[in-house]
């Protein structure tokens, strides 16, 4: 059965702005809510744990496998989107820096491109295979995969055929999980 749990990262000091593949560390809060997850995740069978490569999530995922044993896998693929020259800014910096290109991009997203990002094409296309290779391997119990709410936005919507306003709203708290099984999200 394909089973597996997708977990947000805890928070940084980058909260609340483009944070793609910048790679600020976890921060007092973000620690806290990992103590918190693995509360949550007390009374669940994991067997592996795969990390996105940077460093909010490998802390995360540290913790984990710690918790149950196990050495987190490190998958670059799990990476959120790459934001170019918008990385660690602000939407109201954004804006100041380019009103109209910002304006242009928020209408067209996710068709549009952040000056020197990744495409939301070729995102989807990054994140979709490396989840489908780890469903394809996925045992009988649980595997944990920790990355960035944009990559399990993906899952939900691709996979799960949740709309844009749901994906959001599921994937919005630091450590917060959904579990994907046999293409549904719980």
């Amino acid at each position: 059965m394909e089973n597996l749990l997708f977990i947000r990262h805890a928070e940084t000091d980058l909260a609340g702005r483009f944070c793609g593949h910048s790679d600020p560390p976890v921060n007092e809060r973000g620690l806290r809510q990992i103590e918190e997850l693995l509360r949550a995740l007390k009374n669940e069978r994991i067997d592996a744990v795969y990390t996105s490569d940077l460093s909010r999530s490998k802390v995360t995922a540290d913790a984990i496998g710690k918790a149950f044993g196990l050495s987190p896998i490190a998958v670059p693929e799990l990476r959120e989107i790459n934001f170019g020259e918008w990385e660690a800014l602000s939407w109201q910096e954004i804006e100041l820096r380019d009103p109209v290109y910002a304006r242009r991009w928020s209408e067209a997203f996710p068709d549009s491109v952040a000056p020197g990002g990744e495409s939301f094409d070729a995102f989807q296309s990054r994140v979709l295979n490396k989840v489908n290779h780890l469903l394809a391997v996925a045992s009988q119990s649980c595997s944990a995969v920790v990355t960035h709410a944009g990559v399990m936005r993906v899952v939900l919507r691709s996979l799960c055929g949740l709309g844009d306003q749901e994906a959001w709203d599921r994937t919005r708290k630091y450590c917060g999980f959904f579990r994907y099984e046999s293409g549904r999200a719980q």
